[in-house]
């Protein structure tokens, strides 16, 4: 049953503190250029508590573990769809989501269901093939109406008790690796699509494989 769900998996979103962070935030000192961006997108929020920061010399950070930017990329190639839904707003989180080319950025968001529901409409998807990974009681909405709710292994006891599936590793520690890993696996994926991410990083791998179909396309005229 569990197989069954991961298999119709097409988009795959994550919260972003405990999910794709060990929940840490980290405040450091910032120049007003650079926070500029983090202050206009948290003002609608300025007055509530937990959205961000809002200040002129500060700065929100995070930090991201490089396992989970390699699952992200390895979902894409696998033409799952990725992103995020997270209350926070922090210029970190964009700046990691455009490097990892993640479809869906969505920060400051209180009722992640439904953002969740407008990202499936978008996508002209059903719940059914959407998965979510969360850790905390916020992300619970989401969580009960996907097709594939997964859970951290450092979610609170209220979550993991509402998800088809637990990670092994924690949040910020691998926790994405191994919801990516269980869905491709599931989908019969995982290993070509393992092929697939070596050869477009190895020159030397993809120069091979090109003089392969090359010699093929001789051997057939």
């Amino acid at each position: 049953m569990l197989k069954k769900r991961a298999r119709k998996i097409k988009l795959l979103l994550f919260d972003v503190d405990g999910v794709l962070t060990d929940g840490k935030i980290w405040i450091f000192p910032a120049a007003s250029a650079a926070s500029q961006s983090v202050l206009e997108k948290s003002a609608k929020h300025k007055g509530k508590g937990g959205f961000g920061l809002h200040s002129q010399t500060l700065i929100e950070a995070k930090g991201f573990h490089a396992h989970d930017g390699t699952a992200i990329s390895l979902a894409r190639l696998a033409g799952i769809k990725t992103g995020v839904i997270t209350k926070r707003i922090s210029e970190t989180v964009a700046l990691r989501a455009r490097d990892l080319r993640m479809d869906h950025v969505h920060q400051g968001i209180q009722d992640k269901r439904t953002c969740f529901e407008q990202i499936l409409k978008e996508e002209g998807l059903t719940a059914d093939q959407a998965a979510f990974v969360g850790d905390d009681v916020i992300d619970l909405p989401v969580m009960l109406h996907c097709g594939l709710a997964i859970a951290v292994a450092n979610a609170r006891d209220e979550v993991k008790k509402h998800a088809h599936f637990v990670t092994k590793h924690s949040g910020g520690d691998g926790a994405a690796r191994d919801a990516v890993e269980f869905i491709l696996k599931a989908q019969g994926k995982w290993k070509g699509v393992v092929s697939q991410y070596t050869v477009e990083r190895s020159p030397a791998k993809k120069a091979k494989k090109k003089s392969g179909k090359a010699g093929k396309k001789q051997k057939r005229s």
